[in-house]
């Protein structure tokens, strides 16, 4: 809610320079904020570069005052992903053209579609498996990379050719660049082919190449009714004007999907692995539900990697009011507003001992999506969710069938920045044997 002419009521906040608090965050965001919570508590208010003044929140009833506030109030972070996935992307539109591009981009990631995806999945997952070494350690996050793009490039075109190969070869390069300059003051300028702004650039470019040719092969195609991968899908759909997304939108909405969804997933199944290894017991459990044809229990665990080991720390509204009522604070307009999810899943009230890795606390139990907020919320909750648990729920299951992972009593391994995503410094270093 807004209110007319009142004054701001801030949380308490760091009285650090504006420089010197955004050198801290950027070299350790997730200290950072760990430090800023226990000092000033689960509201603060601080003052970032790139970002400008923030209210970060870890509450959950505030997350969910905040997920359920009118458009017309608060809308999409600023800065956003947008800068780096074009304007187009479903990460930059506001209102009403992000209302009517989400319900373009929903359907094909929903329904009878997903039986499809799963078998794709599972293709890729054994395809990359015959490359594993037996009994030798070998970090599994370039593995999951691989699987999962190769996965979601044949759900989004269908069919494989020379425009894959280049794909292959691009994006993993374009997410990596693109993952760090995205969390970067300014984003660097086009300074030559060597410069990272240059590079970027020149990476984009072979993108939209790309997608140009496989966009012209699509609409001559005299069985695209009948295709049903997502590039097809969205050049048959249509807004309420008849029209149909315009090709620079939809590259832009194809290297959404593309980009954002490959990476987190891939990190996610890296620290799965992490995870089940050193907890033995578990994996025991696990490994007899597979052979019984059960999913209840390997469910519960993707929930818990994913509360435990946050890829995605931060995810925010900015307020286009006034001013946003939230709580007891009063947040005037031009603010950003961030969840810092990692925060909110190591909430004791909602997840007792939250420290711990335990798949049992969402066994048989669906998540409190205000609590659990690893792919944000809201009308901005990210419309790949269903699709990424189904992935790696596949991968999971293909693993414990396939092969034996052997515990470890090593520390557990820390987490590093690549950028916008957290992963596992040493990859998920795993050792594994086939199962005879």
């Amino acid at each position: 809610m807004t209110v007319t002419g009142a004054s701001p009521r801030l949380p308490p906040g760091s009285t650090l320079p504006r420089a010197a608090l955004g050198v801290v965050v950027l070299t350790s965001r997730r200290r950072a904020l760990q430090s800023l919570t226990r000092r000033y508590g689960s509201a603060f208010t601080v003052n970032l570069p790139m970002f400008g003044r923030c209210v970060f929140v870890s509450d959950p009833a505030l997350v969910r005052q905040l997920f359920l506030t009118s458009n017309e109030i608060v809308g999409n972070i600023d800065p956003n992903l947008g800068r780096i996935l074009g304007p187009g992307s479903l990460f930059n539109l506001e209102g009403a053209e992000h209302h009517r591009t989400r319900r373009l981009l929903v359907p094909p990631f929903h329904g009878k579609r997903m039986s499809t995806y799963e078998q794709i999945v599972e293709e890729e997952t054994l395809r990359e498996a015959r490359s594993w070494p037996e009994r030798q350690p070998f970090a599994m996050l370039p593995s999951t990379m691989r699987i999962t793009l190769n996965a979601i490039l044949r759900a989004v075109f269908g069919a494989e050719g020379a425009e894959f190969e280049q794909l292959r070869v691009l994006l993993p390069r374009f997410v990596e660049l693109g993952s760090r300059l995205a969390v970067m003051p300014v984003l660097s300028r086009d300074l030559g082919t060597r410069s990272p702004g240059g590079r970027f650039m020149a990476y984009r470019a072979q993108f939209d190449e790309v997608i140009d040719t496989l966009v012209a092969r699509a609409l001559a195609d005299p069985g695209l009714a009948e295709r049903d991968d997502v590039l097809a899908l969205m050049l048959q759909s249509r807004y309420d004007d008849g029209e149909r997304i315009g090709n620079r939108d939809l590259a832009d909405q194809l290297l959404t999907l593309l980009a954002a969804g490959h990476e987190t997933t891939a990190t996610t199944l890296a620290w799965t692995v992490e995870r089940l290894r050193r907890h033995p017991a578990l994996l025991e459990r696990l490994v007899a539900e597979a052979e019984d044809g059960g999913s209840e229990l390997r469910a519960a665990t993707i929930l818990e990697v994913q509360r435990s080991r946050s890829v995605i720390d931060l995810v925010g509204r900015h307020v286009h009011a006034e001013s946003l009522e939230l709580g007891e604070w009063r947040i005037p307009r031009g603010y950003n507003v961030m969840v810092a999810i990692g925060l909110v899943h190591e909430n004791e009230s909602v997840f007792p001992n939250a420290s711990a890795f335990d798949p049992d606390r969402f066994l048989n139990v669906s998540p409190d999506y205000y609590a659990w907020v690893p792919f944000g919320g809201g009308t901005r909750r990210c419309i790949g969710a269903a699709f990424a648990n189904m992935e790696m729920n596949v991968v999971l299951r293909t693993l414990l069938r396939e092969f034996t992972l052997v515990p470890t009593n090593e520390r557990d391994e820390r987490w590093h920045s690549r950028g916008v995503a957290f992963a596992p410094a040493r990859g998920g270093r795993t050792v594994l044997a086939r199962r005879r």
